[in-house]
């Protein structure tokens, strides 16, 4: 199999920027950030407006981690690094500081005393410097608000399309997992060669990025190692709200340290909770009908998403990159049945044992069968194979037909193929590993 191609990963900052950033997630911690300083929406937006812009200029070749949500995030890397000339990406980073100041501006009164506020300005005005960025010219511009599903104070989706159509929405379904392996909202299942930071969703409600890393012992393998979260601003019903998870730190909150938001008439919009804490974290947005499930599986993170179709298809032509709408870039697809080398120090048995280990752990031999194989064959990480279980499990949960929960990957076809295979049960597990 030929090496995989990669992409280039989100911008690297200068290690200045990254003690900013630091000490400003430390602080937006603390309990001084109080309802009526509202840094927090400053920094979202400011998250919102670089996410989207590909590779950075001049700090693209500097050391230090990558981040987001404060002024020391940098440009991000999404859409695996598009095509926009540097010129393009420092002036749109420029909007978008000179949008994050004018906010920060607005928050003076209200923030007077709260350190969060004072570091964000501050590491504001250092990246206004560096970018050497004029202090007058166009900000960034918000999206305007969706204007088609949600109308009215209609703030619990379902409810709602159930009193406007006579029937309940329909949901569709995305996971994300392992190598990463992706369950688009069309049943389509592909491997990922993907590197660096990537659009799974980004319509008008909601913007999510996932950044795959390589995995430590694997050749060629890649996990999953940080999920970025945007509830957009839609109307009455939420203000914009962000979430972010990494590897070992799955947290059951939003980045501003809240575990609910947008109430109203007793219920709210936005809510997150968690039976393990540190590990996973469940999502529910009710204006939008969407549920979202971030686990870690092993050493790599997982996404399980069902959200309503009227949702999902919620985007413009400009939001053209999108995993869970359309899979990975063909470019950027594995053959999923057939798995890169193991390592060099792997024993001779390894192809043999990772069918045997996951037949023993999946009741078919479906995507998430071969998903399974795949990772443990690319990694040598036993612990890998609980991607495969716990994605199963989420998408059994998520769809509400038994029998598409199964799909079946068939070699001679670019697109898999729905199963009627229903969850076996244990006994015959026996029979299926001899098939």
């Amino acid at each position: 199999m030929e090496p995989r191609t990669t992409v280039t990963p989100q911008t690297a900052l200068p290690w200045k920027h990254c003690i900013h950033l630091t000490l400003l997630l430390v602080q937006l911690s603390l309990p001084e950030v109080g309802a009526s300083c509202r840094i927090l929406r400053c920094n979202s937006d400011f998250v919102a407006a670089t996410l989207t812009l590909g590779s950075s200029s001049s700090s693209s070749s500097s050391s230090g981690g990558g981040g987001g949500g404060g002024p020391g995030g940098g440009p991000g890397g999404a859409a695996g690094g598009a095509a926009l000339s540097r010129e393009a990406v420092n002036a749109g980073y420029c909007s978008a500081l000179r949008s994050y100041a004018m906010c920060t501006k607005r928050m003076a009164r209200a923030c007077r005393g709260d350190l969060a506020y004072h570091s964000a300005v501050q590491g504001i005005e250092d990246l206004l410097i560096q970018h050497r960025c004029p202090r007058a010219g166009p900000t960034a511009q918000p999206r305007p608000l969706p204007q088609g599903t949600l109308s009215g104070d209609a703030c619990l989706y379902e409810r709602s399309f159930l009193s406007r159509e006579g029937r309940a929405p329909e949901y569709l379904h995305c996971g994300v997992f392992g190598d990463p392996h992706v369950r688009t909202f069309n049943n389509d299942f592909q491997t990922c060669a993907v590197q660096g930071a990537w659009p799974l969703i980004d319509n008008e409600y909601l913007f999510i990025q996932a950044t795959s890393s390589p995995t430590r012992g694997g050749a060629y393998g890649t996990v999953l190692t940080k999920v970025t979260i945007i509830f957009k601003n839609t109307r009455q019903c939420s203000e914009q709200q962000l979430y972010q998870a990494e590897l070992d730190n799955v947290p059951a909150a939003f980045a501003d340290g809240s575990v609910s938001s947008g109430e109203r008439r007793g219920h709210h919009s936005l809510t997150v909770r968690t039976q393990s804490p540190g590990r996973q974290a469940e999502i529910r947005a009710a204006h939008i009908g969407t549920l979202l499930l971030v686990r870690q599986s092993g050493r790599s993170l997982s996404l399980s998403v069902r959200s309503p179709r009227g949702i999902v298809e919620a985007f413009g032509p400009e939001q053209d990159l999108q995993l869970c709408v359309w899979g990975c870039p063909p470019s950027q697809r594995l053959d999923t049945l057939h798995p890169p080398p193991p390592p060099p120090d792997s024993s001779p048995s390894t192809t043999f044992s990772a069918h045997a280990h996951c037949a023993a752990l999946l009741p078919a031999r479906d995507v998430y069968y071969q998903a399974c194989v795949f990772d443990l064959i690319s990694s040598g990480d036993l612990n890998s194979s609980s991607a495969a279980v716990s994605a199963l499990q989420d998408a059994a949960a998520m769809i509400s037909e038994r029998e598409r929960v199964h799909l079946l990957l068939v070699a001679s076809a670019e697109r898999p193929h729905l199963t009627l295979l229903l969850l076996l049960p244990l006994g015959m597990l026996g029979t299926l590993t001899r098939a």
